[in-house]
């Protein structure tokens, strides 16, 4: 349906982008639902991720990965989990291999990736990034959470929440406190796996939306963490995060696109098969007109994403960019599924018509990775400064 032809993918890039059509149909769209019942996604599918090698794509080889350094592979599987209309596989998967990954890979100790990287590819171990709190979201430099030095470990205490794949997670990179009286320059960030005494999780989250997803509490009750676990230096936790957020925000844009895109034509199918009054919704005036609004949009947005992949490919994507990025397609994600929601009429609201879920889903994508004003924030700085 792109009239733009994207010039940005090579031939390789496209047998790529099959190969992962190709293991979604088999191995994720079948399970879906069943996964969204168990309010997560099995361990199993992890490992056939690991298997075919969707995970951590960027992993060197001398850590057992593929050392694809090339983001538009990493663009092209969310791309195609959006796509798919399966929500929480295309937060969930992405969140593992292109926001915890870089953390370790970025600022862990030679002894901590050796023991982690290649259990993050293959698929045996699922991680997660624990910074928000029960009065703490966006504001990180409010966090509670403590990490106190005894000597040849830390002693980490403290509450997550909101934590996505944090029930199934097996490894957690966790933002806490080790000056508190430093503000934003006494945060470090630690390593923390589920075999660490005094780390439990709550029971999954009884969300809107996201049913395949699992988001729960973790608690860290005096864990304690080796000094080989601490990501980087002591209090440069808050940098390391806001370097890093650039490329979560990113990889959110990227699953809000697609997703929209996906909603947008399976709604284009609906319309021209659904009759109303001797003839099918899309003959009417109202329908063509909303179907062109949505398509014109979304395909500025793709060119633009389009744009900034290969911007961050050569590292020239700031911190305001990556915002403004998450906010617009955010936006454009919410206002589609409404729009589609609409188009279907009644049965847009019934559960089993994807385009409901797909409204449930996207409604959270403007809060989560910090909230669209704050993305906004973010951008006004760059603008004004």
């Amino acid at each position: 349906m792109q009239s733009i032809p994207r010039t940005i993918f090579n031939q390789e890039h496209e047998m790529f982008k099959q190969s992962v059509r190709d293991f979604i149909d088999k191995e994720i769209k079948p399970f879906n639902s069943e996964w969204e019942k168990q309010k997560m996604v099995s361990k199993s599918s992890w490992k056939a991720l690991g298997d075919n090698g969707f995970l951590c794509m960027s992993a060197p080889e001398s850590y057992g990965g593929l050392g694809l350094e090339d983001f538009r592979y990493s663009a092209l599987f969310i791309e195609e989990l959006g796509l798919s209309g399966c929500s929480g596989p295309a937060i969930g998967y992405p969140l593992h291999s292109e926001i915890v990954f870089p953390y370790v890979l970025h600022y862990g100790s030679e002894e901590a990736k050796q023991k982690y990287i290649p259990l993050m590819i293959s698929g045996e171990m699922v991680s997660a990034v624990a910074m928000t709190e029960p009065g703490a979201g966006s504001d990180l430099q409010n966090i509670k959470a403590t990490a106190m030095d005894k000597g040849d470990h830390y002693v980490l205490n403290g509450t997550k929440t909101f934590i996505t794949n944090g029930y199934l997670c097996d490894l957690v990179v966790v933002a806490a406190k080790t000056d508190p009286t430093l503000g934003a320059k006494g945060i470090s960030l630690f390593l923390v796996d589920s075999e660490m005494e005094g780390f439990s999780k709550g029971v999954p989250f009884e969300k809107v939306g996201l049913h395949a997803q699992d988001t729960c509490e973790l608690f860290f009750e005096d864990v304690k963490v080796p000094k080989t676990n601490l990501l980087g230096n002591i209090g440069d936790g808050f940098k390391y995060l806001m370097t890093e957020l650039a490329q979560e925000r990113l990889v959110v844009a990227l699953a809000a696109l697609a997703l929209a895109e996906g909603t947008f034509h399976a709604t284009v199918e609906y319309v021209k098969q659904r009759p109303a009054f001797g003839k099918t919704i899309a003959d009417f005036q109202n329908t063509r007109f909303k179907i062109a609004e949505m398509s014109a949009k979304l395909e500025m947005a793709r060119i633009y994403l389009d744009q900034l992949v290969m911007l961050h490919n050569d590292k020239k994507v700031d911190s305001a960019m990556a915002s403004a990025a998450k906010y617009s397609m955010t936006e454009l994600q919410c206002e589609v599924a409404d729009e589609c929601v609409q188009l279907h009429g009644g049965y847009g609201y019934m559960w089993e018509y994807p385009v409901a879920r797909a409204y449930a889903d996207a409604r959270v994508q403007r809060i989560y990775a910090g909230t669209n004003e704050i993305m906004k924030e973010l951008i006004a700085r760059k603008v004004l400064k």
